[in-house]
């Protein structure tokens, strides 16, 4: 009888669980703000319930050999890891913005995905430098 090993390269994606607290911030910060300002209020509960919404549909995937970005079930764009020169998570104590630079250009997005499985695969595919 013999046993399958898995290779390295059969590993499975890691699919990021959505994470709705900057939106919900945003919305709840809004609130108050009704009150005293309601233009900006109202700006900014609608910037609150665009990343709700794009929590919800916008997916990413970590797979062995690139970073894919997924709206529902369509791939929009890859990363390929080899291209990537750096990455960074800002503000640590609560993550906010998640910013990588690859080859073609910079990109700047919220976390509006769980941070600590964020941080973990960039980690184990992407260490940084240094």
């Amino acid at each position: 009888m013999t046993t399958l090993n898995p290779s390295p390269l059969t590993e499975a994606t890691v699919e990021l669980k959505p994470s709705y607290k900057i939106p919900l911030v945003l919305i709840l910060a809004a609130i108050p703000l009704l009150l005293v300002q309601p233009w900006v209020s109202l700006v900014i509960s609608l910037f609150g319930l665009f990343l709700m919404l794009q929590a919800a549909t916008i997916k990413l995937k970590f797979t062995n050999t690139d970073l894919d970005i997924y709206r529902s079930e369509e791939l929009i764009r890859r990363f390929p890891y080899v291209e990537w020169y750096s990455w960074q998570i800002f503000w640590e104590p609560v993550p906010i913005l998640f910013y990588f630079k690859e080859v073609n250009s910079i990109h700047f997005l919220p976390i509006l995905f769980e941070p600590k499985t964020l941080v973990a695969c960039l980690e184990k595919y992407c260490p940084k430098q240094g």
